[in-house]
């Protein structure tokens, strides 16, 4: 039966969907929903589809890096209770081989701010003589006072000081049987000069400064009375002023000097003991103007100086000007590891005969005296540190020089035991290197090396003068109780003139040339402090014994020893 009903309900349901026209009447209730109000505002709607963003990451490297930090040494300060006392005097006294007394007494102010002052006495002698030649004994004694004021603004200071020196021309054989008295001379030196010089802090102020010197120079009197006059006289006055003024980055600087030296020998129109005595007379006044400007750059690593000195020179009856550059510049690189610097210049000196004695003490009293010209000189080279302990210094120069003076013997005025002056126009190149280690105030070491190439106008060699010279200085403090001393002068390359043929003498250009010998003279020194105010020494000159001959004819002491004590009071 539920089969049946089934299908009689499916047969109406299929006949009901294919008739076309179904009109179906009936009765019910419908119910509508109440309209309402939107509350929002109407927005637009945009339907662009945003594309998805595609993020593509970088690759990261990792690299192993290493850092290392430079370890600083700490400042080292040392904190006393009070400062190490000072004492005023301090003696020296010695003895060494040839019977050669030593002494010596220095007086010094202690710590002062304002005050400085002191005197001081040295005296040196030897009664020893040279084998095979003339009396060689020799004595120096020097006497020095000194004082100066500092104040905020100013300084004041002055010197006085008297020099005598004794010495014998020795340099010629003993075989002539001269006598002391016969090769005898002396020279007396007396002098003073005083200087003030402001130092104001505030740039816009002029510094400058004023000094002024005399300075008197006498060989030994002749043995009569009425040849007095018959010996060596220099007076010798200066007048030298500085100023400068320092406007943003330039220091605007002169120097005006006044420099003159009477030289006088003998008496004009009168004979000396001598025949071949002859009266020389020389005023040499020398005057010069010499303005500059320097200039900083670069947060100071560069620096340039630049200027003119103009000199007029009244040493011969004929007065001269000169005019002389000044220019300079120097680079500081790598904080003044490295600073090279070039340079051109030029100068006149003016000769003196008290500063050719010494330089030569066995100078005959009469020469004829020129002053050097130098007429142009560049130079060029570098400077620098290679650590806190070591300093060095590369540098060359070439300079054309007239009126440069040479040491000879002279064989007309004397037995060839004195030395004369001549004077020629040079080319000089010279390159000079050197390099400095301080550990402290514990060890020091210098080594300075140059060497000279001349080209003379009228002279086949630069007479006595070498070629090439090696300076070596050291010194060890051992536990501040002893102090060793080491210094080492070599030179090589010197000749002489001579007047005839001879043994390792050779002809050029009509002039015979004698090589001297090689020098290397060594000095070693030794200080034991027992405690501050008492100490002993031992000093030992040329330890390689060599007789060699600073001067032609003229050889030098051998080994000589010298001892003694100090004392501080």
């Amino acid at each position: 039966m539920r089969k049946l009903g089934t299908i009689i309900v499916v047969i109406i349901t299929v006949s009901t969907a294919v008739a076309q026209d179904v009109t179906l009447i009936g009765e019910g209730t419908r119910e509508v929903e109440k309209a309402y109000r939107i509350a929002g505002s109407p927005q637009i709607i945009d339907t662009t589809i945003p594309m998805a963003t595609v993020d593509y990451p970088l690759l990261q490297l990792q690299f192993d890096t290493e850092s290392e930090v430079s370890r600083i040494d700490p400042v080292s300060i040392r904190t006393v209770d009070k400062l190490a006392k000072l004492y005023h005097t301090y003696i020296k006294l010695g003895v060494g081989t040839e019977l050669m007394p030593l002494g010596e007494i220095y007086f010094d102010a202690t710590r002062s701010r304002k005050f400085l002052y002191g005197a001081h006495l040295k005296h040196l002698s030897s009664f020893g003589n040279i084998p095979e030649r003339a009396p060689a004994q020799f004595d120096r004694t020097r006497f020095g006072l000194y004082g100066t004021l500092n104040q905020k603004k100013y300084t004041l200071g002055g010197n006085i000081h008297y020099n005598n020196q004794g010495l014998h021309y020795y340099g010629i054989s003993d075989t002539l049987g001269l006598d002391k008295d016969s090769t005898a001379q002396r020279y007396s030196d007396f002098g003073m000069d005083i200087k003030y010089a402001s130092h104001k802090k505030d740039s816009s102020h002029f510094n400058y400064s004023v000094g002024m010197a005399y300075n008197n120079y006498s060989s030994k009197k002749p043995l009569e009375a009425d040849l007095e006059d018959w010996r060596t006289k220099e007076n010798y006055f200066a007048l030298e002023t500085s100023g400068e003024y320092l406007l943003g980055k330039e220091v605007f600087a002169a120097d005006f000097n006044i420099r003159y030296n009477g030289y006088k020998y003998g008496v004009v129109g009168i004979t000396g003991a001598d025949a071949l005595d002859t009266a020389i007379v020389r005023n040499n006044t020398v005057v010069n103007l010499k303005p500059t400007i320097t200039t900083t750059l670069q947060d100071n690593r560069f620096k340039a100086k630049v200027g003119l000195d103009l000199v007029v020179d009244g040493a011969t009856d004929k007065v001269r000007a000169h005019l002389y550059p000044i220019a300079e510049l120097k680079y500081s690189m790598f904080n003044d590891i490295f600073i090279p610097y070039v340079g051109l210049r030029g100068g006149l000196t003016q000769t003196t005969f008290k500063g050719l004695t010494n330089e030569n003490e066995f100078l005959l009293p009469t020469v004829y005296m020129e002053n050097e010209h130098k007429a142009i000189d560049f130079y060029g080279g570098f400077k620098g540190t290679m650590s806190k302990r070591i300093s060095f210094n590369i540098g060359a120069n070439f300079a054309n020089v007239k009126n440069m003076g040479m040491f000879v013997n002279d064989t007309i005025n004397s037995l060839g035991n004195k030395f004369n002056v001549i004077y020629d126009t040079a080319n000089v190149a010279t390159i000079e290197g050197s390099i400095s280690y301080q550990l402290q105030e514990k060890f020091k070491f210098d080594a300075i090396g140059r060497f000279h190439s001349y080209s003379l106008v009228n002279n086949s060699y630069a007479w006595n003068r070498p070629n090439l010279e090696v300076i070596l200085r050291g010194s060890y403090n051992l536990f501040d109780k002893f102090l060793f001393n080491l210094d080492v002068n070599m030179e090589q390359g010197r000749r002489a003139l001579v007047s005839g043929p001879g043994e390792n003498i050779t002809l050029e250009n009509g002039q015979y040339a004698k090589k001297l010998d090689f020098i290397a003279d060594a000095n070693f020194s030794v200080e034991y402090r027992y405690n501050p105010r008492i100490s002993a020494f031992l000093q030992l000159n040329n330890i390689a014994s060599q007789r060699y001959m600073r001067w032609y004819e003229a050889p030098v002491q051998s080994f000589q020893v010298l001892g003694g004590v100090t004392f501080r009071l």
